[in-house]
């Protein structure tokens, strides 16, 4: 009964997931017009503040407006639900990848059909950031936040403390003007918070915490690592980056690296890394090329990180890279948001979503302008002008015609095989 009574919605995730590529200000473009303007939800206006609410919040941010989605249309058991139908394919294939990495690599098999992928995802990045300003933009002071935030974001883009100051600040900064005051709390409205998703999250960091440096004093003491200790690292790792990264994949990868190639050869007893540098970036650089979260790139490097030891213990790496890194996220929108919604009616925070919002969009038009660098923008080179052209022709597409994304992303990836 459940599942039919919301079956037409989780048809909708599942199809989105599939064809959610550019990481989350991508995947907001794709959210506008699946949810928003075909289905009907929710409207802009909710879905941008959704959209501010996550980037306040550490963790998967596409995953948790996804989850926030899932919770408004049904509750705990439906956000459930759509965070196993919107995480589980991407994991599914970057745990194929961690099996196959080795193989495909010393095969020399070409990726070239997926070269345009990047070029139409920038093209979703901007479809959406311009939607949003569109939106936004209702006076010079939010014009002011969104070209301000859009240049320090630039600038600072790997800063993983940029995004939660700029949200403050942008906060703050729209309080100076008149705007209309909500209501005062009707304790009647008020919704109530889920203290059990706070306390399961520190539960679960303070044993995970526990377990892993047990492991690592008992690996120490052995002299050589070895999978039963291993995955409560592995576990514990994954948890913490999932609790800590704000700013999405761009962030976490660096992170990663440090802990899984750089710091197992620097340790008192000193092991092998868990992968090599060239792995771990060319895993890194895969997750681009699939539809879904980035985050999902863990089910890769938990793979990675136990493959010495056989195809069970690999699962198993799989398996933890993907619950652990998911898990927080989850767990902390749930709490947070119910506060959100409380707090919000006072004039001081009301008054502060539009600010947030203006970061937001300024966040999409720098991470827009970044992107543009991993390109070949020299117009002597037929490959440079195919990328702007992919990049503005999906724009158009999305702007000013009702053609559906996953038939963009199917011509995008045909072209590949093409040209």
């Amino acid at each position: 009964m459940y599942l039919k009574r919301h079956f037409s919605f989780l048809k909708s995730v599942f199809l989105y997931t599939l064809t959610a590529f550019g990481g989350p200000q991508g995947h907001y473009g794709m959210l506008l017009r699946k949810f928003v303007h075909e289905r009907k939800d929710i409207t802009e206006d909710e879905l941008l503040e959704i959209n501010a609410i996550t980037n306040l919040l550490p963790g998967a941010s596409s995953t948790q407006t996804l989850v926030l989605l899932g919770y408004l249309k049904g509750g705990i058991s439906l956000a459930f639900t759509t965070l196993l139908i919107w995480v589980l394919p991407a994991c599914i294939l970057m745990s194929l990848f961690s099996f196959l990495f080795v193989y495909l690599d010393k095969n020399h098999l070409s990726y070239d059909f997926l070269k345009y992928i990047q070029p139409m995802a920038i093209g979703f990045i901007l479809y959406a950031a311009f939607k949003a300003c569109k939106l936004t933009v209702k006076r010079p002071l939010t014009l002011l936040i969104v070209l301000a935030s859009a240049v320090v974001c630039f600038l600072f883009f790997k800063n993983p403390i940029v995004v939660p100051i700029l949200i403050v600040l942008g906060g703050i900064c729209s309080n100076y003007g008149k705007r209309r005051i909500p209501n005062p709390f009707d304790s009647n409205t008020r919704k109530p918070v889920r203290w059990l998703n706070l306390s399961t999250f520190v539960a679960i960091f303070l044993v995970l915490a526990a377990l892993s440096g047990f492991s690592r004093i008992k690996q120490r003491n052995d002299g050589f690592p070895s999978p039963e200790y291993r995955i409560w690292n592995i576990s514990e790792n994954f948890y913490r980056f999932g609790s800590i990264v704000f700013g999405g994949g761009d962030v976490l990868v660096p992170l990663m690296y440090e802990q899984f190639v750089l710091k197992p050869q620097h340790r008192k007893v000193k092991e092998p890394a868990y992968m090599t540098g060239e792995q771990f970036l060319s895993g890194s650089g895969m997750v681009r090329a699939i539809p879904g979260p980035t985050f999902s790139v863990a089910s890769f490097h938990g793979g990675m990180a136990f493959r010495q030891w056989g195809t069970g213990w690999q699962i198993v790496g799989c398996v933890a890279g993907a619950f652990f890194i998911f898990l927080p996220s989850f767990l902390i929108v749930l709490f947070f948001y119910p506060i959100w919604n409380n707090l919000k009616k006072y004039a001081v925070l009301y008054r502060s979503i539009e600010g947030i919002n203006a970061v937001t969009v300024g966040i999409m038009f720098a991470s827009t302008i970044y992107l543009t660098k991993t390109l070949n923008l020299d117009l002597h080179h037929l490959e440079s002008l195919a990328n702007i052209i992919v990049v503005l022709t999906t724009y158009f597409l999305l702007n000013k015609t009702k053609i559906p994304a996953p038939l963009i992303v199917l011509v995008s990836l045909l072209l590949g095989f093409i040209f």
